[in-house]
């Protein structure tokens, strides 16, 4: 690789990491073009030679933080009792978890629009879709007789669940939870649904039977 390679990689870099500390001080609205490009040493119009726009940066800026909460949760698989109803509710607290200790980075996730007429890249549509697999693999356990399309739709509607709870617990205004409750409510919730799809899958196997 030339020296003028290892230059504009070493400022690419920068500027993701740079982004990364701004969303995690600020948020979203936070990130400027004229601050990153003082932090990394470089002219304004020259953060557009290091990324295509702005979107890509947040992108970049996302799929490190998607990459960070991957490691959370497969952590959380092995931590505890092997059930894949615990392992759901390990997943899903560790998602809480996260996203507290995240929190700027998490919302930036869900907060940031692609600019109009825009669709996401398949690098960074693939970054997301890949964490469904924790979610995935025990639902394919407790309800063996549903259709991988069926799973994809059980395991998005269980972190829709998961996640909006999450998002008003943490929300700083009059529906602020503490952590520990939230927790707990989220490990409620979990529960509940798990057993909910499980009695339902058994009634409809029972009344297919002959």
């Amino acid at each position: 690789m030339s020296k003028a390679l290892e230059r504009r990689e070493k400022l690419r870099s920068d500027l993701i990491l740079a982004a990364e500390r701004m969303i995690a001080g600020r948020g979203l609205s936070g990130l400027k073009t004229r601050d990153l490009a003082r932090e990394i040493g470089c002219a304004n119009g020259a953060v557009y030679n290091l990324v295509e726009d702005m979107d890509e940066l947040i992108l970049r800026v996302g799929s490190r933080t998607l990459l960070r909460l991957d490691e959370a949760l497969s952590t959380a698989e092995g931590a505890g009792e092997p059930s894949p109803q615990e392992t759901l509710v390990r997943i899903a607290i560790t998602y809480c978890d996260f996203a507290a200790e995240n929190l700027q980075l998490w919302r930036a996730l869900f907060e940031h629009r692609m600019e109009a007429g825009k669709l996401v890249p398949d690098w960074s549509a693939a970054d997301q879709m890949q964490l469904f697999r924790h979610i995935h693999k025990p639902l394919t356990a407790l309800l063996p007789k549903r259709s991988p399309e069926e799973l994809g739709i059980t395991a998005r509607s269980l972190f829709s669940a998961v996640h909006g709870m999450v998002a008003l617990g943490l929300e700083q205004k009059l529906v602020a939870v503490p952590l520990p409750a939230l927790r707990e409510e989220i490990a409620g919730l979990v529960h509940a649904m798990i057993d909910g799809l499980i009695a339902r899958a058994e009634r409809s196997h029972a009344a297919a039977a002959p």
